[in-house]
């Protein structure tokens, strides 16, 4: 026998005073499951220490149609949630629009200073997109960033594994729809 389980497409309220992506959060456990890498002076992708860093990370900020795991507490309810590369794009284009590049969090709870998102753009193609470049096998039309970390104490828990990846805050309305799910 299945059971229903809710499937929330999040979607871009234009008309409403807020909306979109307001800050970048860097997250132990991103909810798109991808991890960032970080560049060292020597040019090469690395997860390991280095001696002198750029300080930049590069990721997946959002990928289209990935569904993400959420869990309501007030209805007991776990439901996922996705966008689609077009609320994707908007997104990606509002958050650049309205100079949110040098918002951050951490963990979703405290503002952290001394993070600016350097770089934005939508991958276009599956084989020449620059994505590629960082060794990142994602879908067309994932949202990808490179942020400069200016702020020693973020530095510190990038590189000792800490923090692995970026999640968005934002507003966004829901398109509910059902899916089935065996028990």
């Amino acid at each position: 026998m299945a059971k229903k389980k809710k499937l929330v497409e999040l979607i871009i309220d234009q008309f409403g005073e807020k909306f979109g992506v307001q800050a970048i959060s860097l997250v132990e456990l991103p909810a798109i499951e991808s991890d960032w890498v970080y560049l060292s002076n020597e040019n090469y992708l690395s997860l390991a220490k280095v001696d002198e860093d750029k300080r930049i990370l590069v990721g997946a900020v959002l990928i289209p149609e990935k569904r993400i795991p959420r869990y309501d507490p007030e209805k007991g309810e776990e439901y996922e949630v996705y966008f689609t590369s077009e609320t994707i794009a908007k997104a990606e284009e509002l958050f650049m629009k309205n100079l949110k590049g040098n918002n951050a969090t951490y963990e979703h709870q405290v503002d952290i200073q001394g993070l600016s998102v350097i770089e934005s753009w939508i991958s276009e193609d599956k084989k020449k997109d620059k994505s590629s470049l960082y060794g990142f096998e994602m879908p067309v039309g994932t949202w990808f960033v490179k942020m400069r970390v200016e702020n020693d104490e973020v530095w510190q828990k990038v590189k000792s594994n800490e923090v692995r990846g970026f999640s968005i805050e934002g507003y966004f309305i829901d398109k509910i729809e059902e899916m089935s799910k065996a028990l």
